[in-house]
């Protein structure tokens, strides 16, 4: 039976989105998610893959292939979705959970 895919997109319109499969999809969106909620003036980006592969178990890891890739993809999703959202006026880049609008 074939992978079950999932279209990323990309917050920015000019760049087309990404198919990846989508159980990889869930195990680091699930990481980033917690990675980014665990402060709740969240994580720098250049810390996101580390600590992303830190909560992924070893086999997970190794069946990636590329952590750190996978968590940018993900991560570009998850901010076009309106769930993560980089700090404004931050440098380096900082991203936080997308709080609920009331």
């Amino acid at each position: 039976m074939p992978e079950e895919k999932f279209m990323c997109i990309n917050p920015n319109p000019e760049k087309t989105g990404t198919r990846i499969a989508l159980a990889k999809y869930e195990l680091v969106k699930r990481a980033i998610l917690q990675a980014v909620g665990e402060r709740e003036d969240g994580i720098y980006f250049k810390d996101l893959a580390e600590r992303v592969g830190e909560i992924l178990t070893v086999d997970v890891v190794r069946g990636l292939g590329s952590v750190g890739w996978y968590t940018t993809t993900v991560k570009l999703d998850l901010e076009a979705r309106g769930i993560i959202e980089r700090a404004q006026r931050t440098s380096p880049q900082r991203l936080r959970l997308v709080k609920e609008r009331p």
